[in-house]
């Protein structure tokens, strides 16, 4: 579940910075929340290969890996919104 979790939010930034690239709205923040998000689902790909090769399924679909996957993205949401305030308070000339 945390592999869907982190797709599911990488796309969605993605989605976010490539809609607001044009109008430099987005910022620096939305681009470095999509790039946490595509690094975690990296990292979660390589354990279900790792899974796979080990004779277990890809996908995990525990109650525990939700809650993980759940933590995963509220930890980048969070991320987000700090780089995003500061994002805001820097001064617009520097």
């Amino acid at each position: 579940m945390c592999l869907i979790f982190t797709i599911v939010a990488a796309v969605a930034f993605s989605v976010a910075f490539f809609a607001t690239r044009k109008t430099h709205a987005g910022g620096k923040s939305v681009a470095t929340a999509a790039l946490m998000f595509w690094a975690a689902a990296l990292m979660w790909s390589v354990d279900g290969i790792a899974s796979v090769l080990g004779g277990e399924g890809f996908f995990d679909l525990s109650r525990e890996d939700a809650v993980l996957g759940a933590i995963i993205v509220a930890s980048g949401l969070l991320a987000f919104g700090l780089l995003r305030l500061l994002e805001r308070r820097k001064p617009q000339g520097a």
